[in-house]
Parts: structure tokens; sequence; C-alpha cells
């Protein structure tokens, strides 16, 4: 940090040692004591402290007045100043809204073709799941090989503890492992509407590990965004006897599934910040993150197989040939490919979407929170109900509208916007964020 006293013209401009030239059109002459620092990088921002000093009267004595902040100063080849900084706030917003909105658009398409995937494969839904599980692993890493060698994702990416990742891949798998127990049992309406709770595990497990504090336009947003979708899922058929006919306990065991599920996302929030501060300012590569965690998940889940599929009603004795016939299935050849019309390609496109959707949600989550992508998530449920009401190929008959559709919707977009309201005194640079400590 350099420092020199200077008098400033009235209008015009001055050049600093550095070879730093201040521009300004109007100036007060007097004498200023600048305190600047400077970089040979090409640098935005200069933070000056003035210390301006003036004749306070006739007895010579003086005043000395400071101000510190930045200013709108020409510093290299563009001008800086606080305008530039509401303009960062608002392309942030912009982004986090456009990542928003394609991973409301990713998650309709994630849900109506996982439905139409299982048209072809209803008899063999656990080889979905192990297929999507396993080729997963082989996808993100190519990926991520090809985003390596083009420089993208750095050495020092690839070196950074393993550790959080070995958790984020044992929380998936429990939290799988977990949601395929409660799910054999649980029907109808009860699932979407005990997958709220995950909104309100995101926000306690993101006061408690960020140190995140939310405001109450925050808050209240999100739970009329639970209340709506509660109220969409629950005026459908029969809604009200699916939680009773469930069962407390397995009602229960839901819900750890979606508390596993929110420490898996409040991790890799974590991830994402620390590695920050590991990589001196830089990010990690999401496919990283997508990566490792997908790898550490298969480990767990192979370790898990036993238990996975007698819950999903196949004997562990008998899953090589179960997974020989579903494979046969969804290539669509052999003696076993009788009702597998539609195979590969809605399998396929389900995949290729699922993988898209993963994807979107974690930039989403890299940018903003984890909150942020769990409402995005959650806004592509009443979506997908009005979906299913379309006349869609290899689905049949379409299904009705719940009563409550528009009123559940409605409430839901109030507390959508309410969470994204930021109030013209608040200190939030930008919707979608949440303040911290």
């Amino acid at each position: 940090m350099a420092s020199f006293c200077r008098r400033c013209p009235d209008a015009g401009a001055i050049i600093l040692p550095a070879g730093v030239t201040l521009r300004r059109s109007e100036m007060t002459a007097g004498d200023y004591g600048i305190r600047y620092g400077y970089s040979p990088r090409k640098t935005r921002l200069l933070r000056m402290k003035f210390t301006v000093v003036v004749a306070a009267g006739d007895g010579g004595s003086r005043r000395i007045m400071e101000k510190v902040g930045p200013c709108n100063y020409a510093v290299e080849d563009g001008s800086v100043g606080n305008d530039d900084v509401a303009g960062r706030s608002g392309n942030k917003a912009a982004e986090v809204a456009v990542a928003a909105a394609a991973t409301v658009v990713m998650g309709v398409g994630n849900r109506v073709l996982y439905k139409l995937a299982l048209v072809p494969l209803k008899q063999y839904p656990f080889f979905l799941a192990q297929l999507s599980t396993f080729g997963y692993v082989i996808v993100y890493f190519g990926i991520m090989y090809i985003r390596h060698r083009a420089g993208i994702v750095t050495d020092e990416m690839l070196s950074l503890p393993k550790t959080p990742f070995v958790v984020i891949g044992l929380l998936e798998a429990l939290a799988a492992a977990t949601g395929m127990a409660a799910g054999a049992i649980l029907s109808g309406a009860s699932i979407p509407i005990l997958s709220q709770t995950f909104l309100v595990w995101q926000i306690l497990l993101s006061i408690i590990f960020l140190g995140r504090r939310y405001k109450v336009n925050h808050l209240l947003g999100c739970f009329l965004v639970t209340i709506g979708v509660v109220v969409t899922v629950a005026s459908g058929p029969d809604a009200g006897n699916s939680l009773k006919d469930g069962g407390l306990f397995w009602s229960l065991l839901m819900i750890v599934s979606f508390l596993l599920q929110a420490a898996d996302t409040v991790l890799k929030e974590l991830i994402f910040l620390d590695a920050n501060k590991k990589l001196k300012g830089g990010s990690v590569d999401l496919f990283v993150v997508n990566s490792y965690g997908s790898a550490f998940q298969a480990l767990f889940i192979c370790l898990l197989l036993p238990f996975l599929s007698k819950l999903w009603g196949v004997p562990f004795s008998q899953l090589p040939n179960y997974l020989k016939d579903g494979a046969a299935c969804f290539l669509n050849v052999g003696t076993l490919s009788s009702g597998c019309d539609g195979a590969p390609l809605l399998p396929l496109l389900f995949i290729i979407v699922n993988i898209g959707f993963n994807i979107a949600l974690l930039h989403l989550l890299k940018i903003s929170s984890a909150v942020v992508s769990c409402l995005a998530s959650t806004f592509s449920v009443p979506i997908s109900i009005y979906v299913f009401t379309l006349q869609l190929p290899y689905l049949g008959v379409a299904s009705s509208l719940p009563t409550g559709f528009v009123a559940g919707a409605i409430v839901l977009i109030i507390g959508l916007l309410i969470y994204a309201w930021t109030p013209s005194n608040g200190s939030s640079g930008a919707s979608f964020s949440e303040g911290s400590t």
C-alpha cells in the first residue's frame, strides 16, 4: 500500500505514480491525501481514503475530514463505481433465475419420463434404478475427463480431500435404501406430501451448519410453497387415506430419507464454499462433485444390494438372472422383449434427462443455495401433475386434475414471489439469496 499527497485540479485528470489515471468532471480544489492500492493486473475497482484538509477559520486552525469508499474514477480500461456493484448483483439474480427455470423444466421432464420409462420396464424397476446409478458413474467421469483435458478441471480440483465425497455417497445410498423401503409400503399422494419435509430439513441444516440466517419473507415464502404443494397433491383422489394406510413408522422412515437427502445437498454446498478457500478464490467444477459423489454412492449401493433387492421383491440369489432379463427388455431383444414396447427409447430419454436434471440442480446449488435448488425442484411437482392430465403416449387414459390444483398452484406461486422479493432497504444484493453470518 502506498500513499501520497497531491493537489487535485477542479476538473480533468491526474496521473498516480503507478500509472493509474483518475478522471472526474468536477472537484473542489484542495489538498487531498490519498491512500491507494494498485496491482499491475487489470484492476476494476480502486478503493481510496481521502483526507480532505480545509481551512477552519481565521485562527489558522485546520480540520480533517475523512471518507473511505469506492469512487467513480476511471481505472485502467474502464470506469467503476457503485453502479457496477448493482450491475453485478443484477446479473447474478438473472443467472440464478435462468438456472432455476432450467431446473424446473428438467425436473418436469424427469418426473414425466420416469413414468414413461417404467412402461416397458414395469417388471424391472430395480434394473432401471441400478442402470441409472452405475451408468452415471461412467457418464460423469467421462465428462470430467474431457473437461480435465480441456483445462477446465484442474489438478488442484482433483486433489481436494475425498472424505466429503465419501460422506455424500453414503448419504445418497442410505437415502435410496430408506426411501425404497418406505416407498414399497406407502402409496398414493403420501410420498409427495412427505417430500415437503425436505425443504424444512434444508432450512434447519443450513442454519446449523452454514450459519445462514433467513429473513421473514424467506421463511414465509418456503412455508407457502410447502402448503401449496400439499394442497395440490392432497386434493387428488384417495389422498386422504394414503397417509393413514401407510402407517406411522413408514411415514417417519420416509421423512428420515428426505433428511438424508437434505444433508447431502447441504454438504455439497459446504464443499463448494470450502473449495473457494482452498482454491484461492476459484470454484470447483460441478462434475468433480458429481463424479466422485456418484462413484462412492455406487460403491455403497453395491454393499447394500442384498438388502435393496429384497425390498424390490427380488431374492438376492436370483438377482443375476433378474438383471439379465431386465437388460434384454431394456434392449428390446430376445424372447423376453414381449411387453417391452417403447424400449430402449423411453428409458434412454429418462436417463439423459435425469442426468441433465442432476447437473442443472447442482449448478443452481453452486451459484445460489441448497434451499433455492429445493424450491425450483418443488415447483416442478404441480407442473408435472398438470402434464399427466394431458394425453401422453404409452400412458393410456390421462389423469384428472385434482380439485385443489388451481388453489394450491396459486399459493405456491405467491410463496415463490414472497421468497424472491427483496425489500428496498434490505442488504441483500439479489433475489433468490439468503443472508448469512
